[in-house]
């Protein structure tokens, strides 16, 4: 019998075009009584219907698949319901379109042989409002491809938009860029957590961003 002080299971939607994939997910995922899988979907274009009509908060989404991609479906579930989570799922690290899906508010990005555990504990982290990736896997993503895929166009925009915070606010950005915790954050400046978090979600409000990896685009953006 469960505890009724127990936090509800995730609703996760699998979208994939591999029927293989799909039902390793499912194994791996099911399994555990902090996710429910509520449906699945074989194409970014199934996925428009699914992730609604099952109550899912959270999506598991291929970049690349035939009809309609990843990006895509990312981009029109998102402009619906901006508090939906996405994560991205990809075989390359250095994925141009998973930097498009993260600059449009994807939560994150997976590659495809993640180990089980990892899985689980990344979508627990994204369900809580957390951030997911770590920050060698942020640095590496950022590093790779943002430069290439960032002109004068986003650099100006980016650094018009830094400039709108404070100083204090300003090292924080630069500290979320490097891809620090909020508990390394505290360590290197010298502040309280909770101070942090008032800070990242000050930085969110007036750099019109979703989460951290959209900040430490902008970062970057912003001193190419």
């Amino acid at each position: 019998m469960s505890d009724p002080s127990d936090p509800a299971p995730i609703r996760l939607a699998i979208v994939d075009d591999d029927p293989m994939v799909r039902a390793a997910l499912r194994m791996m995922l099911g399994g555990d009584s902090g996710i429910t899988v509520v449906g699945e979907a074989a194409s970014g274009e199934e996925a428009l219907a699914l992730v609604p009509e099952s109550g899912a908060e959270l999506v598991l989404m291929d970049i690349r698949m035939p009809v309609r991609d990843g990006l895509s479906a990312t981009e029109v579930l998102l402009s619906r319901d901006r508090s939906l989570k996405i994560i991205v799922l990809t075989t390359f690290d250095a994925d141009d379109m998973v930097l498009r899906a993260l600059r449009m508010g994807a939560a994150g990005f997976m590659l495809k042989d993640t180990p089980p555990a990892r899985l689980v504990e990344a979508i627990k982290t994204v369900a809580a409002g957390q951030p997911m990736l770590s920050p060698s896997v942020t640095a590496q993503l950022i590093a790779a491809v943002a430069g290439p895929d960032s002109g004068a166009d986003e650099r100006q925009d980016a650094r018009a938009r830094l400039a709108r915070l404070t100083d204090r606010e300003r090292e924080v950005a630069q500290a979320v860029g490097r891809g620090l915790s909020n508990g390394e954050i505290s360590a290197e400046l010298f502040m309280g957590v909770p101070t942090v978090k008032t800070h990242v979600g000050r930085l969110f409000l007036k750099l019109g961003v979703e989460n951290r990896v959209q900040v430490a685009i902008l970062v970057h953006d912003a001193a190419e």
